[in-house]
């Protein structure tokens, strides 16, 4: 039996033993209260995360808030880390919504201090990830994964596939659409850029299509033919017939796209969102080529903007951008590790990394691809040699490989 007033009589002739019972109970009521906040961040983070990531569970955030956890992300033990961007017009869009417009592989080089970004055209045929005997243009690999199991699926297929291609890990990877950008391009003020000659593209946002009675609404008065080839029993084609004819139609002025012919001045200049957007869609006039070149310009001066004002040295602001863009950006990355990566970034960004630009393409002097017209897929895109060796060896070599001498002809 415990004799209480031996205890008083102990606790009285000990003043420690008073001074730390003094100060035991703030400390718990401290501790609680960082509990509690704690939970209710995580919760918030949580939140977050089940909107734009696919691996976004309140777990995996809790347990790289405990010391000693190793907050390693892929690629940064072996001081490279892939990201693969990939940019849409949205999957709400009936015009192929998922079908990524823009595809490029962004490489850290940790150690060197260097960034590289390599686009890859969206016509490159490449096998199906499901089924190596069927083929299709890179560009449908995503969608193809999202209409079989979500998002998810989607990230998972773009990256086997990337990686097949790149001949390098893809660790992550960011996706995009049209009102993602719009949104990031608003928030930072718009996009300044410098033409050295002006830009036109009058082609692609001004062609006609089959009338559907909500976009493509006004009469041409022309018609998109289906024929069928008949042949004898040798195979020699001895006929053909129409088989259905389509009437085709222009969206009405007020829903042409980019204002039907899209021009800019040479020049030092600003882009809004919305002519920003035109500049990086734009290709009929030129090609898929020099469209991920401007592309990449774009991106470059977006960072260089959103630095200037701030944006990027603040995680929280990140962070709040990507709270706004909700279903319109997607990532595999969990949130503690977009936090070591924007950590990583930015301390490369203070030492001012070297960046390297490349676009695979047709170049008859440095290109790796050609092009090729397919009974089947249309005008595609295949490597020289028909399979990736030279590409791996570029695009695993690009830190140090010469640099690209038609990277700025679009400037």
């Amino acid at each position: 039996m415990i004799d209480y007033k031996k205890s008083v009589s102990r606790d009285s002739k000990n003043p420690l033993r008073k001074e730390k019972k003094r100060w035991l109970k703030p400390l718990l009521i401290v501790i609680g209260i960082v509990v509690v906040i704690g939970a209710v961040v995580i919760w918030k983070t949580g939140s977050l995360l089940s909107k734009i990531s696919t691996n976004g569970n309140l777990l995996g955030s809790m347990g790289h808030m405990i010391p000693g956890v190793s907050n390693e992300v892929k690629g940064e033990k072996d001081g490279r880390i892939n990201v693969l961007l990939l940019a849409m017009r949205g999957v709400s869009d009936p015009n192929g919504g998922s079908l990524a417009d823009t595809s490029m592989v962004i490489s850290l080089d940790i150690k060197d201090n260097k960034v590289s970004y390599v686009s890859i055209p969206r016509d490159l045929l490449v096998s199906d990830v499901q089924d190596a005997s069927a083929f299709s243009k890179i560009n449908a690999i995503y969608a193809q994964g999202v209409s079989k199991g979500g998002v998810a699926q989607g990230i998972i297929d773009a990256e086997k596939k990337y990686s097949e291609v790149a001949g390098v890990p893809i660790h992550y990877t960011v996706v995009a659409n049209y009102n993602a950008f719009n949104d990031v391009v608003a928030a930072v003020g718009g996009v300044p850029i410098n033409l050295k000659q002006p830009f036109e593209e009058n082609a692609q946002f001004n062609q006609s299509g089959v009338c559907d009675g909500s976009y493509f609404t006004v009469p041409t008065g022309k018609f998109e033919t289906k024929t069928k080839k008949s042949k004898d029993a040798l195979g020699k084609v001895i006929g053909t017939r129409v088989t259905a004819q389509y009437p085709l139609c222009t969206p009405a002025p007020e829903a042409v796209e980019c204002h039907g012919d899209f021009k800019l001045p040479a020049g030092q200049q600003t882009l809004d969102a919305a002519t920003a957007l035109c500049f990086a869609r734009s290709r009929d006039n030129s090609s898929d080529f020099d469209r991920a070149k401007r592309q990449q310009m774009i991106l470059q001066a977006l960072k260089t903007k959103a630095l200037s004002i701030g944006t990027l040295t603040d995680f929280n602001k990140i962070n709040g951008i990507i709270n706004g863009l909700g279903k319109n950006f997607s990532t595999d990355l969990q949130g503690w590790e977009m936090k070591q990566l924007y950590t990583i970034y930015m301390a490369m960004e203070k030492k001012n990394p070297t960046v390297i630009q490349r676009v695979l393409d047709e170049d008859p002097n440095e290109g790796l691809l050609y092009g090729k017209s397919d009974p089947t897929y249309g005008d595609v895109i295949l490597p020289k040699g028909d399979n990736y060796d030279k590409i791996h060896q570029l695009i695993q070599n690009t830190f140090t490989a010469p640099p690209q001498a038609n990277i700025d002809v679009i400037q």
